[in-house]
């Protein structure tokens, strides 16, 4: 097939496939008229990439992923180097969801404080009061 048909089967653009060339991801192969080439194997490498992506993964952290079809095995994730990738992002998007669940304790925090002073203001102002303060972000 060449590069059109690959592009919309994997559901990417041709300037996408041609990028994945430049970095060694997807094989060059040239027709005698000078077309790019691809099969069905080719349209596999893509879809893997595209997976791997959409999970979070940089191109790079997706080679091994793609040598290991290109060697043959039956999937991309049966390759040692592969599982290695794997262990990797999960301890980065464990390190993540650390630092936010972190991040989120302090946000609540901040809103506690600020509902308490909000009552507490509230409580000390007369009852007749006067008009509220006038906060620059509402009006």
């Amino acid at each position: 097939m060449r590069i059109g048909e690959l592009a919309e089967r994997a559901g990417t653009t041709t300037r996408t496939l041609r990028y994945y060339e430049s970095l060694e991801l997807l094989p060059a192969r040239r027709a005698g008229n000078g077309y790019r080439t691809y099969d069905e194997e080719d349209l596999r490498l893509v879809r893997e990439i595209r997976m791997l992506q959409g999970f979070g993964f940089e191109l790079e952290e997706t080679r091994p992923f793609v040598e290991c079809l290109r060697a043959g095995h039956p999937a991309g994730d049966s390759c040692p180097a592969s599982l290695d990738v794997y262990r990797r992002k999960l301890a980065e998007l464990d390190d993540c969801m650390d630092r936010l669940r972190r991040i989120r304790e302090q946000v609540g925090a901040q809103l506690e404080q600020a509902v308490r002073a909000r009552a507490a203001l509230e409580a000390a102002s007369p009852a007749a009061g006067g008009p509220e303060p006038r906060c620059e972000l509402t009006h």
